[in-house]
């Protein structure tokens, strides 16, 4: 025996008996731990490992409901969503190289450092890469059949009106969530509910079978609104023509159904495109008829006439000293263009004159011309529920001063929306009664507020039908086979604090004067030139737009088509 095999017999007869019995217990624990945990997973608490499997093939996916859609009142579309593809990835399934992530990146117009980040994002299992794809894109993506990258139905929204209506409907966002206009404004009527689907993938990360749906979509609802496409295209084509012509900043005109209080037409001037909104500025996407307030100028001066009777203060053949076109009050002075020594409170209206309507105005209480106002809706919201309305300004009569009340008989003083202010003609319109506000169409005229008595608007009427003959100061704002009424505003332009020599003119309107089914409005913000009054700037858009919308729906003449008189080579301007 030698020394090597000895000292092996040695260590063995060292070692102690215990330590292989410890060895085999501690392998079979091992082995009966394996098997209790194996037994536990596989038949106990086999959700685990089931997950698990299931994430190799099977995932779950949410499945875009469609929006609801908005339509005109005859049933024409103004906002539709149609079916489009969004790309997304799953990060832990992608397979792609360099070249083809750059092939990727160039199709969907993103960087390629970025595309990259979303692919290789394993702490995600979802991420957009593009949303809402043009079919070009998507059929370029489809053939680069990149595993890991699928693609998503969703929807788009489209506007075929484009921006003739753009600021009243407004737009969705990628989410298809209405951001501004009636989309934001009905949100929770046209939104649908999403629903999920499972689906199962290849070992590539590709879709290739529907395993069913878990909670299918819900749609949103469909809308009518009140307004009429036909009207909206004729209010933004003329609406456009002057302000191009006038070169003004902007303009807005409102058509109102005299009985109802319904939006027929709501047009805005510049607009923008709301289906390619690239490099469009907030500013055109404002709804200027009900976001931006202005002072309404002369259009006031029929309510305060309207308080003045209504109070037993003045009738319309009432005589106004208007002394000679300059009248001092407080240290200030009043001024009319055309000086006369007195007028009939009819001719206050008619020529628009400054210091008649503050005469009249100063023979009242401020509390009774202020709840006058404040019932025809002035300093209030008119009940649109277009998202940003500006309710005006119609301050405290308790801070009246006399020359503040004075100012404000005209139309200074105080600021409105063009909506408010169609809205407050409704009056004139309906025997005294104020009419609500609806931008959804009505299936019945709704119950009014009466401000004033029938024979005060009666007479009121009449008075504003002179506005438009020779001798007022619109009569370009007449239409041929219709009597109308209305009256024309021109403001200075407040900047700073301060009037400039900047206008805001305009023009409110009832027709036909013997039975009102239309009220219009229109606005136009700072024309350039030497037309800027409302009879010359404002009052024609009128006389198209509702001699345009008359014939349009059908109403019947209530005067010879050979009634329009032509008006003189100098027309009445109302003072500013």
């Amino acid at each position: 025996m030698n020394y090597a095999a000895n000292a092996n017999m040695n260590v063995a007869a060292k070692l102690p008996g215990w330590r292989a019995a410890a060895l085999f217990f501690t392998i079979l624990a091992g082995f009966a731990g394996l098997l209790g945990r194996g037994v536990y997973l596989q038949g106990i608490h086999d959700d685990f490992l089931q997950e698990k499997g299931n994430a190799r093939y099977s995932r779950v996916v949410e499945v875009s409901a469609h929006r609801g859609k908005i339509s005109d009142r005859n049933g024409e579309p103004l906002a539709v969503s149609t079916p489009v593809e969004s790309v997304w990835a799953s990060p832990p399934d992608v397979e792609a190289d360099r070249q083809q992530i750059r092939k990727l990146a160039q199709i969907l117009g993103l960087n390629a450092g970025e595309v990259t980040n979303r692919l290789f994002d394993t702490s995600r299992d979802f991420v957009y890469l593009k949303r809402l794809l043009p079919p070009d894109q998507v059929e370029k993506v489809v053939n680069l059949n990149l595993p890991g990258v699928s693609l998503q139905r969703e929807y788009r929204r489209y506007y075929p009106s484009g921006e003739e209506a753009a600021q009243v409907l407004g737009f969705t966002g990628q989410d298809d969530n209405g951001q501004e206009g009636v989309e934001l404004a009905m949100q929770d009527q046209l939104a649908g509910k999403p629903g999920s689907q499972r689906v199962i993938k290849d070992n590539h990360g590709h879709i290739v079978e529907d395993a069913g749906s878990l909670h299918p979509p819900k749609p949103g609802s469909d809308i009518v609104l009140s307004l009429d496409g036909n009207l909206q295209h004729l209010a933004y084509r003329e609406l456009e023509s002057a302000v191009k012509q006038h070169r003004a900043r902007s303009g807005a005109v409102v058509i109102l159904d005299a009985r109802s209080g319904e939006v027929l037409a709501l047009a805005n001037y510049p607009g923008y495109n709301p289906n390619n909104r690239d490099n469009t500025s907030s500013r055109a996407m404002r709804n200027r008829a009900i976001t931006d307030l202005f002072e309404p100028g002369s259009t006031l001066k029929p309510f305060t006439v309207a308080m003045a009777m209504e109070t037993g203060v003045v009738r319309p053949n009432t005589i106004i000293n208007t002394e000679n076109g300059v009248f001092s009050l407080a240290g200030r002075k009043i001024h009319d263009a055309h000086p006369e020594p007195r007028l009939t409170v009819a001719q206050v209206i008619q020529k628009s004159s400054n210091i008649g309507a503050a005469k009249i105005a100063l023979a009242m209480q401020p509390e009774t011309m202020w709840r006058g106002l404040s019932e025809s809706g002035f300093g209030a919201l008119t009940g649109s529920k277009f998202p940003g309305e500006a309710p005006g300004k119609l301050y405290d009569p308790k801070t009246w001063r006399p020359i503040e009340q004075a100012t404000m008989a005209y139309g200074h003083g105080i600021s409105v929306n063009l909506l408010q202010l169609a809205r407050a003609y409704t009056i004139f319109a309906n025997n005294g009664e104020l009419k609500p506000i609806s931008l959804l169409k009505l299936d019945a005229p709704p119950l009014g507020i009466r401000v004033f008595s029938e024979r005060t608007t009666r007479e009121m009427l009449g008075m504003l039908e002179m506005v438009v003959l020779p001798g007022g100061t619109a009569p370009l704002a007449q239409v041929a086979g219709y009597r109308v009424a209305g009256k024309t505003g021109t403001a200075h332009k407040l900047e700073n604090g301060h009037y400039v020599n900047h206008y805001v003119a305009s023009f409110v309107g009832v027709a036909p004067a013997s039975d009102p089914r239309l009220v219009v409005a229109v606005m136009i913000d700072d024309p350039q030139g030497a037309e800027y009054y409302g009879g010359e700037v404002a009052a024609p858009v009128f006389s198209k737009v509702t001699s345009a919308a008359l014939h349009e729906l059908n109403v019947p003449n209530d005067a010879p088509l050979n009634n329009v008189i032509a008006p003189p080579a100098d027309i009445v301007k109302e003072e500013v």
